[in-house]
């Protein structure tokens, strides 16, 4: 097994989360599909990996295939939230990296957007036009991107609108894509489906 490359130098894969449960009641906190995604950003002279889950079948061809694009350059482990912690721990071990949790950690051509309040950092990719959310952004089963459910806010300090309000800034960015960890990534017109998914959210709030 070995990672989508969506452009060159970087690359996307899904695995099966360990905690996924099928019968999670719809629009709650435990809603999302089994698989989740991971991201390979390769730079000329560093390499960032954001949210790792590796796969279960073939964990050892698939670490061989990660050195193989590392090819022994420094590497990032990039975390968007808590709860994305996942397998870094493993990876920051087996590359003698640090994490996100140290500031010098976040390699240039990265750069993290903190959406203060909701609980995760959000990366953007300049050269690839490509932002990275956590859980803020999902793919909808019906091909829309949206802003995650009400009930997945319930221990940070904003609402889906306040959340809105601090994605906004990115649709003053160039994306081209966004890949999101739950659901397809949008690998075209990303600041277009941004835009109509803050609205959205938006909207929420103006017919409350």
């Amino acid at each position: 097994m070995a990672g989508v490359e969506i452009v060159p130098g970087l690359f996307r894969w899904t695995a099966p989360h360990p905690e996924w449960n099928p019968q999670a009641e719809p629009g709650s906190s435990g809603d999302w599909e089994e698989g989740v995604g991971s991201v390979l950003y390769e730079m000329p002279d560093a390499v960032a990996i954001i949210d790792p889950l590796l796969p279960c079948e073939d964990r050892p061809g698939f670490l061989d295939w990660l050195d193989r694009r590392i090819a022994g350059r420094p590497v990032s482990v990039l975390t968007t939230i808590r709860w994305h912690r996942r397998d870094r721990e493993e990876l920051a071990e087996r590359y003698s990296s640090t994490t996100s949790r140290a500031r010098n950690a976040v390699p240039p051509g990265v750069m993290p957007w903190p959406l203060r309040g909701a609980g995760e950092i959000v990366f953007w990719l300049p050269a690839a036009a490509t932002v990275v959310p956590g859980d803020r952004l999902i793919r909808a089963r019906d091909g829309r991107l949206e802003l995650c459910p009400e009930s997945w806010l319930s221990d940070v300090r904003v609402d889906r609108p306040g959340l809105a309000e601090l994605l906004r800034p990115l649709v003053e960015l160039p994306v081209e894509r966004v890949l999101v960890s739950h659901g397809q990534p949008v690998l075209h017109d990303g600041r277009a489906a941004l835009a109509h998914a803050i609205a959205e959210a938006e909207l929420s709030r103006a017919s409350a």
